[in-house]
């Protein structure tokens, strides 16, 4: 199941950004040298690699960039 989040959105907790949980899931070989660097930017050197991120805009713009490689999943 994928489901990213499409804008920022703050959670109940005082206001603190919803986190989430991403997934690289596919390859950056043969990628736009700009997607490389993104998944690097997010922490995702290595195929599998999860990691937990908030949920800020900036974050989310990436997120957008590579949604193709990623898995992205809101944590509660």
């Amino acid at each position: 199941m994928k489901k990213i989040l499409t804008h920022y959105r703050a959670s109940a907790k005082e206001g603190a950004p919803a986190k989430l949980k991403i997934t690289l899931v596919k390859s950056p070989i043969d990628r736009p040298e700009r997607q490389k660097l993104t998944l690097q930017a997010l922490g995702l050197n290595k195929m599998n690699a999860t990691r937990e991120v908030e949920a800020t805009p900036a974050i989310l713009g990436m997120i957008r960039k590579v949604e193709h490689m990623i898995t992205a999943v809101e944590v509660a």
